[in-house]
């Protein structure tokens, strides 16, 4: 649903804030799908309330989970997976690319259905790795959703090839439910170079967490059959969503801290700490968190954001304000994301008065000024964080459809108002 235009805040005073912030998203959705599956209770504290999330938890509860708010925690309570059931995975990648193995495990049907662009986002690996593993799937011959998932209450599993080049969580989604297949799970990787690496390591470490036997190597992945245990789970906070609050100290020459970055974390997030140095960013981390300080200007970047893709429309957005070029490559994979980010920030930014320029694997973006006007945002949260950012240095944006933050960080609006309430 769209929500009125937010008339993006200008900095008129360098920010000088410390901004806290939720729990990751990405482990989030793992940690529910991995409790689900578990023989114990889990509860699972610090975790990210937002629309991908509930779209989670709202899946699992269908198939039969007990989840529970325990103030803000949640207590998962596995329980028999069964159908009939209907999900609705929204435009969650997480929701509808892990969902699914998990359906296969249930005694029933599952449908399982989106927003209108998850129909477009790529799910033929996933649906054809299902199929070799045991599962039965009717889409229809589409290899997209909206489909149904005819589970047995077992999938036997095994060895099966798929070509991720399209998202990592294409493997995540298989590695997830592994230790519930009667074989387990060895997938392997054959094209080009799966993106997001750190969102793979991620669920490796959080499957060994939970008790999994997991084997990786160069683009195979082995997860073999066993029991997962409940316990206590705590998330991290989202680093990738500090991307536009770090970036507000460089457009304005001021300090943001984000309180308790991990010292060692596979979040692809972390990253920011060496792009936005190499753009001349102040970068430190201390027993406050992670604090980046701007000065009288910054430099443009050159980067292969292959495995941190996530971040290019914030990064973009920084370019078109930096002092130099930038050129962001890596990034074909982003075509197929909540929408084709890389047309929609050369649209945005262009029609601006920016120079941005779509490359075969990326964006060549030459600063340029810019002036106000209507930032489209393709019902794409990191297209509202980019917009709010050139907000910064560029009066009269004004952001369609803000509500869009909600896929990840509902109060993003609020917190960025009160941001530069410190300037």
């Amino acid at each position: 649903m769209s929500s009125p235009h937010w008339s993006a805040p200008v900095a008129h005073a360098p920010v000088d804030a410390t901004v806290p912030l939720p729990g990751s998203k990405s482990m989030t959705n793992r940690a529910l799908i991995l409790a689900a599956l578990a023989e114990a209770p889990t509860r699972i504290t610090r975790p990210l309330h937002s629309r991908d999330t509930e779209l989670m938890a709202g899946a699992l509860r269908a198939l039969g989970a007990g989840i529970g708010e325990d103030s803000a925690d949640w207590q998962v309570l596995p329980g028999r997976l069964e159908g009939p059931a209907r999900v609705d995975v929204g435009l969650a990648g997480t929701v509808m690319r892990f969902l699914p193995p998990v359906a296969a495990l249930a005694s029933g049907e599952v449908f399982v259905d989106g927003d209108p662009r998850a129909r477009e986002r790529p799910m033929g690996p996933i649906i054809t790795a299902l199929r070799a593993l045991g599962a039965e799937i009717d889409d229809g011959g589409r290899d997209a959703l909206p489909f149904t998932v005819r589970g047995s209450g077992s999938v036997a599993g095994g060895g099966v090839t798929i070509d991720a080049s399209a998202s990592s969580q294409l493997v995540s989604g298989l590695l997830l439910a592994a230790p519930r297949f009667d074989k387990g799970v060895e997938v392997r990787h054959e094209g080009p170079p799966v993106p997001s690496a750190p969102h793979l390591a991620m669920t490796v470490q959080m499957l060994r967490a939970a008790g999994a036997e997991v084997e990786a190597r160069h683009n195979v992945w082995r997860v073999a059959p066993g029991p997962l245990r409940g316990g206590e789970v705590m998330i991290e906070p989202d680093l990738s969503n500090a991307a536009q609050f770090l970036g507000a100290a460089l457009v304005t020459g001021g300090r943001v801290t984000v309180p308790d970055w991990p010292a060692e974390t596979t979040q692809p997030g972390d990253a920011l700490r060496g792009l936005l140095a190499a753009m001349g960013a102040e970068v430190t981390r201390g027993p406050d968190g992670l604090t980046v300080r701007g000065g009288d200007g910054f430099g443009g970047l050159e980067a292969d954001l292959h495995e941190v893709g996530e971040l290019t429309p914030v990064l973009a957005a920084l370019a078109a304000l930096a002092g130099s070029p930038s050129r962001l490559t890596g990034i074909a994979h982003l075509r197929g994301h909540e929408t084709d980010r890389l047309a929609a920030l050369v649209a945005e930014i262009n029609g601006l008065g920016g120079d941005v320029r779509e490359l075969p694997d990326g964006l060549e973006i030459r600063p340029r000024p810019l002036r106000g006007g209507v930032f489209r945002t393709y019902d794409d949260h990191r297209m509202v964080m980019a917009a709010a950012l050139l907000g910064l240095a560029v009066p009269g944006i004004e952001v369609e459809n803000p509500g869009t933050v909600g896929k990840t960080l509902p109060n993003f609006t609020r917190q960025w108002t009160s941001m530069l309430a410190s300037a």
